[in-house]
């Protein structure tokens, strides 16, 4: 079947056509037409809608899926859906199931999974046995299988040496290696970000410190591994080494921001909810609202959109991270950390952007994700492959129905503006709407 896209505002900062609006027709998966009016050909699905942006597909760096192990949470095809409704069509998944994905047979299970699905699923395995941060994986035969990058997921990496030698095995493979910054000793028990308002509430914090000596620490294995300091200013590497995953305080950004003026090759995002919250949402106890890293304080949610408009943070993620009832209908202090993300992202930034012009803010979910796990660029020329995320920057809608397994979202209810109006890719049309 083609596809006929009438009158599609183009975002796609790579493109000649960005910025323009022009008919998109597409045939057998491929761009067949770009121009200002074209006639359907017989069979064509005519999409004609009001404020139709285009943009290209949509990466996801920071997904759990708890399939297998956790199903009962999420499996790999209600995720895959999650991810449609919300406009990716495509998603990198933390190894953090149960058994850990830290073999090729996991591995091989997880691509089996994915094959069918409406998005591609990237999968990225641990850098340690059960990612248990002690025992390395076979890295090499793990990158051989597929895996786009190493990292304990939602375990920090707490030994300094386990990270610089997985620096240096990484290093000839051009492999990534992704850690979530967070000194866990400081952290321990710990329900929300410290200062005023965890003394008010009475509930134990965690430092913005502990983030930010991780990521300290972790520049500095950085640039121990690749040496000469000088000869990284003189010819920078652009591919990163090391990405630091759910950024949340300024300083943070700070380290990041004078370590790339350096030159490492160094990456990281941020989580779209960081964006949104700081810690005075938590005064209702709302479970939903525990996550780790905690909401930080207004200034550092300024910080975090800050990072962005000055191309400091490469990519916003969903942290999509399910749990079921029985981990979140409990006493704030016992809930589990997280929540879902895949279906709000876009409509969360929207309704929380303080300015951030929309060619940056699609930047940051599509050729920032790419550049940083190595996926092919799109290109948005006649006879590419269509791998297009449909969307309304001003649209409003309610997030009245999710279609992930489990329903930990603060904005379930609420009417949100950015809408997603559906994503092309394998030359299908997918969506609420159309799948």
């Amino acid at each position: 079947m083609s596809i006929l896209l009438r009158s599609a505002h183009i975002i796609h900062a790579e493109s000649a056509f960005n910025g323009l609006t022009r008919d998109v027709l597409i045939e057998n998966g491929l761009i067949r037409q770009i121009a200002d009016r074209i006639d359907a050909p017989e069979h064509t699905q005519v999409i004609e809608l009001p404020n139709l942006h285009l943009s290209a597909g949509w990466v996801d760096m920071r997904v759990s899926t708890g399939d297998p192990g956790f199903e009962q949470k999420e499996d790999l095809t209600s995720a895959c859906r999650a991810a449609v409704a919300g406009g990716f069509t495509d998603i990198a998944i933390l190894p953090n199931t149960r058994p850990v994905v830290d073999s090729k047979d996991t591995l091989g299970y997880v691509r089996r999974m994915a094959e069918g699905q409406p998005v591609a699923v990237h999968p990225i395995a641990a850098i340690t046995k059960g990612a248990k941060g002690e025992d390395f994986t076979d890295m090499i035969d793990l990158h051989h299988a597929g895996a786009v990058a190493f990292s304990d997921g939602d375990h920090p990496l707490q030994n300094a040496d386990l990270l610089l030698k997985t620096l240096q095995y990484l290093r000839p493979l051009g492999g990534l290696l992704m850690n979530r910054p967070e000194e866990t000793g400081l952290t321990r028990f710990g329900q929300m970000h410290e200062g005023v308002q965890s003394t008010l509430l009475g509930l134990k914090g965690m430092p913005a410190m502990a983030e930010e000596l991780m990521v300290a620490r972790d520049l500095r294995l950085l640039a121990y591994v690749l040496g000469d300091t000088e000869a990284i200013q003189k010819k920078p590497n652009t591919v990163p080494m090391l990405h630091f995953s759910c950024l949340s305080t300024a300083k943070s950004v700070e380290l990041i921001r004078q370590a790339k003026e350096q030159g490492l090759p160094v990456s990281c995002d941020v989580a779209a909810h960081q964006l949104v919250f700081d810690d005075t949402a938590l005064a209702g106890f709302d479970t939903f609202l525990k996550v780790n890293p905690p909401f930080r304080s207004r200034a550092d949610v300024e910080a975090l959109w800050a990072g962005l408009a000055d191309g400091t943070i490469d990519a916003i993620v969903s942290d999509h991270s399910p749990q079921d009832d029985e981990s979140k209908q409990v006493e704030f202090d016992h809930a589990e950390f997280g929540m879902t993300g895949l279906e709000t992202v876009f409509g969360a930034l929207m309704s929380h952007n303080p300015g951030l012009p929309l060619g940056q803010l699609i930047a940051a979910l599509t050729t920032g994700p790419r550049r940083v796990l190595r996926l092919p660029t799109s290109t948005l020329a006649e006879g590419e492959p269509a791998t297009f995320t449909l969307f309304d920057p001003s649209g409003t809608w309610t997030f009245d129905r999710s279609v992930s397994k489990s329903k930990n979202s603060p904005f379930l209810g609420q009417t949100l503006t950015g809408r997603v109006l559906g994503t092309i890719r394998g030359g299908k049309l997918w969506g609420r709407s159309y799948s």
